[in-house]
């Protein structure tokens, strides 16, 4: 008696992490969005989505992300501040005016043909990944962050 209620247990188990693979392996292979041949939502300036995060993040996050919590594609146009390279060696250029509290750091898809110089200006697509925001225990304000970025001629 007991050997066949092991074995039915075993084999319920069995079924169930293969639903569960099966599951997961669907999620993951979902077709990714291709920001870049999507319309753009928004056209702002670098400034104006840094004082709209920092002025209410849930009004700015009702007006840059859908129902879904996706965001929507965005073409801002910012002063280069500095660029940086990430933990995957992705070029991050960081959009902010001197007199800005934050800016917004641009993750690139690609590594840029040119050299990017500080102070000049671009026009770059991406989707928001989190808003602005002050750290009371950095004592320091957050950056925008977007990905799946790329530099518009």
């Amino acid at each position: 008696m007991k050997n066949k209620t092991t074995k039915r247990i075993l084999l319920a188990l069995l079924l169930m992490a293969a639903i569960g693979a099966g599951i997961a392996l669907f999620i993951f292979k979902q077709p990714h969005r291709d920001v870049q041949s999507t319309k753009t939502d928004y056209s702002l300036n670098a400034s104006d989505i840094v004082n709209e995060y920092l002025a209410d993040a849930n009004l700015a996050n009702e007006k840059y992300l859908d129902d879904e919590g996706e965001s929507k594609v965005l073409e801002v146009v910012g002063t280069v501040k500095s660029t940086e390279e990430d933990y995957e060696g992705k070029t991050v250029v960081i959009l902010q005016k001197a007199n800005d509290k934050a800016g917004v750091a641009c993750t690139l898809i690609q590594t840029p043909s040119a050299e990017i110089k500080p102070g000049s200006e671009l026009n770059i697509k991406g989707v928001i990944r989190s808003g602005a925001a002050y750290d009371e225990d950095l004592e320091m304000f957050e950056p925008v962050i977007m990905e799946e970025c790329e530099i518009l001629k």
